[in-house]
């Protein structure tokens, strides 16, 4: 999360040396023309030479910043100090607090509001009040010509007019501007804290599912033991119909028994194994010929396409993540399933499609949230919330979307990275 406020303080510094650049543009072009076409004499040197200073901080903070990933709110509040000391020593320099631009104060006001937090923000406010003070209370060494019953003919009406134009329109530009960074941090924020909630779910189930697995390993193993004797009953053996309904149920609770196995793997139990070092078509084989063996579809399709076979350490989530998104593509389509992997650019790319009636429009949008199900079953939704979790740990990521021809496809996509055993060879040499 301080990620995000970090990266909207330094884009907001940005945003405020822009604007510098801008004023003092603007204050060059003002300074030229009142003393050159107003004749008004200014104190050109003295003003230049805070103009000098202006520009050396702001390339001093632009090179600065452009090499730093974070902004606090004091170096903000410094900088935004900086523009005010600035503008009043200028306004002193032009005719004080008769100066049309003095409401230019308006404008850190309102910057300064938006950017930053108060008490902050009220000590940019009380800056530029003790300023415009002081402007008040200290002569000007120069009068600047004043005669607003003239209307637009007066000079000072002019730059009242020009002061407002110049105010109003850079508070628009520059705070739609930062308020569109704010409410990105504020989205990015709001992603974070719903990912922490998702992750802290994630663990309550994995919590649940261990607790559940060492509770069913024992009736699994007597009802295993139970088969396993009906299975040489005369009377069972000589009945070839039920003798093969005993062999189907002894194969589901061999079935269940993986399944307990391998929630206890995942969560660390005690029958957990060393990673074993295998290859990426190797891994992807297996996969695609164990879940084809353990559910009977009516028609499946593998294909590997991966023209690299890097070494991998066999990963339980990533083959519980494929298996989750084929066990959705099979319910919603028994009739046909396809699996297809890809490499492109180290980047292992697994597709699982369908011909069933493909994703809501809400389920689409929700995608990746816990029990977003159009199922109605209680629990439901969880495959894809679980698939998406893990492709998230392993740096990569889960999309879905609806085939123009009907059906859907789900593509998770990894760095192979990853996965990958790195080559000890290359390890020496480095």
């Amino acid at each position: 999360m301080n990620g995000s406020r970090d990266s909207a303080g330094l884009r907001n510094m940005q945003q405020l040396i822009q604007l510098r650049w801008i004023a003092v543009i603007g204050q060059v072009a003002t300074i030229l023309l009142v003393h050159y076409l107003l004749d008004i004499a200014l104190p050109m040197a003295r003003m230049f030479t805070v103009l000098a200073a202006l520009v050396a901080f702001n390339l001093i903070s632009q090179l600065w910043w452009r090499r730093r990933e974070q902004v606090s709110s004091g170096a903000l509040l410094v900088s935004l100090l900086v523009d005010v000391a600035s503008l009043t020593i200028q306004l002193y320099l032009g005719g004080g607090i008769t100066n049309p631009f003095v409401f230019l104060y308006l404008l850190q006001v309102g910057l300064g509001t938006v950017v930053l937090r108060s008490p902050l923000s009220w000590v940019i406010a009380a800056a530029a009040a003790l300023c415009v003070t002081g402007l008040t209370l200290v002569h000007a060494q120069i009068a600047l010509p004043a005669e607003p019953e003239r209307g637009l003919a007066d000079y000072y009406v002019q730059g009242l007019l020009i002061c407002f134009l110049l105010v109003t329109t850079l508070l628009v530009v520059f705070q739609t501007r930062i308020a569109r960074i704010l409410r990105e941090r504020d989205a990015r924020l709001a992603e974070l804290r719903q990912r922490a909630v998702e992750e802290e779910h994630i663990v309550r189930m994995g919590l649940l599912a261990s607790g559940a697995a060492h509770e069913l390993g024992t009736p699994l193993s007597t009802l295993s033991v139970i088969l396993g004797d009906w299975q040489h009953l005369p009377t069972i053996a000589s009945d070839g119909e039920l003798h093969n309904d005993v062999l189907e149920m002894q194969a589901q609770v061999a079935r269940c028994k993986s399944i307990v196995t391998n929630i206890l793997l995942a969560a660390g139990g005690p029958r957990a194994e060393e990673p074993t070092q295998t290859t990426l078509h190797a891994m992807l084989d297996e996969l695609a010929v164990e879940w084809r063996d353990s559910r009977n579809p009516t028609a499946f399709r593998y294909n590997n396409r991966c023209s690299v076979d890097p070494l991998i350490v066999s990963d339980a989530g990533l083959r519980q993540m494929v298996f989750n998104v084929l066990d959705n593509a099979l319910e919603a389509s028994p009739a046909w399933v396809a699996l297809d992997a890809d490499c492109d650019d180290d980047v292992l790319v697994i597709s699982v499609t369908d011909h069933g009636a493909g994703f809501a429009q809400d389920i689409l949008r929700r995608l990746g949230t816990p029990y977003n199900t159009s199922k109605g079953r209680p629990g439901g939704g969880l495959g894809l919330f679980l698939s998406l979790n893990v492709a998230r740990t392993l740096g990569g990521s889960l999309t879905a979307k609806n085939r123009p021809q009907g059906g859907a496809v789900v593509t998770m996509t990894l760095p192979i990275a990853s996965i990958a055993i790195e080559d000890e060879d290359d390890d020496r040499e480095e």
